[in-house]
């Protein structure tokens, strides 16, 4: 079998997780894992890891940024901050106009771009306590969502006609979109949410290249050679490979997840030993 990535394009409907089972079984292979979840509403790129080896590295690829396209719909608001709902009517203020694009667009510039603090829905799998967010909501009990630092690096506006917006983001890991058009909807006193998602990167993996889950094969999944080709890396000799393999410490440097090289394949990823030297933190 063989190791690496593979880039999914994954339609609305299905979770995350379904297309993990769906992909484990058109493979035959259970060691398959992803990169970052998709809501069932949204669509988009989903990175699968598969295998033992390209699980062991997910670790290295979580805070990669992300790219989507977003449908906000104004004048309503949402429970769940998406179309998910339920949904309610907006009541604006008097004297509160319909924005045009100007000024849709100068309230992203002031306010959604750069570090950024925002607050995930409470219908979120954000941990509360140790307890999922979303599950104390469905409960009814009360859920104080704590703020989280992302970054937004771009925003453009790719549409808009009241009360239909569709953005270009481009963002750190770890962004709410559908906070994000809530906190919109809630700036310019009109309400909003999220009507529709769609993930276009992740890192520099683009949906461009993305199969959909019912054409899957093997010969589509990317070698972890490829993956992890440009990381730091170091290159072990025959008695380095079995020192390293057998938790012994070599004479080298490196920085922390530098890779080990052997015979042209990743083997491990390195750290350095107390003493001096490297060590396998974790043998591929």
């Amino acid at each position: 079998m063989r190791h690496g990535f593979l880039l999914m394009d994954k339609g609305k409907g299905p979770t995350s997780h379904d297309i993990v089972s769906m992909v484990r079984k058109t493979l035959g292979e259970r060691k398959i894992g992803h990169l970052g979840t998709l809501d069932p509403l949204a669509s988009g790129l989903l990175v699968l890891a598969v295998g033992t080896k390209a699980l062991k590295v997910v670790e290295l690829f979580t805070d990669l940024k992300k790219e989507y396209e977003a449908d906000i719909v104004f004048g309503s608001v949402s429970a769940t901050f998406d179309r998910e709902g339920p949904l309610e009517e907006f009541k604006r203020n008097p004297g509160v106009e319909t924005p045009d694009e100007i000024t849709v667009r100068n309230c992203i510039e002031d306010r959604f771009l750069g570090s950024v603090e925002q607050t995930p829905p409470q219908a979120s799998a954000v941990k509360i306590g140790g307890e999922r967010a979303y599950r104390k909501m469905r409960q009814g009990r009360s859920v104080d969502m704590p703020t989280r630092s992302i970054v937004i690096d771009a925003c453009d506006i790719l549409s808009y006609t009241y009360p239909d917006l569709r953005l270009r983001i481009e963002c750190s890991s770890g962004t709410y979109i559908r906070s994000l058009a809530h906190e919109l909807g809630q700036v310019l006193r009109i309400g909003g949410y999220l009507g529709g998602l769609r993930r276009t990167k992740v890192g520099e993996w683009s949906i461009d290249d993305a199969i959909s889950p019912d054409n899957v094969t093997w010969g589509h999944v990317i070698p972890l050679k490829d993956i992890l080709l440009d990381r730091p890396k170091v290159d072990l000799s025959d008695d380095e490979y079995d020192a390293i393999t057998h938790g012994r410490t070599i004479d080298h440097a490196c920085s922390l997840d530098t890779i080990a090289w052997h015979s042209d394949l990743p083997v491990a990823l390195l750290e350095e030993a107390q003493g001096g030297g490297i060590k396998a933190r974790k043998v591929l």
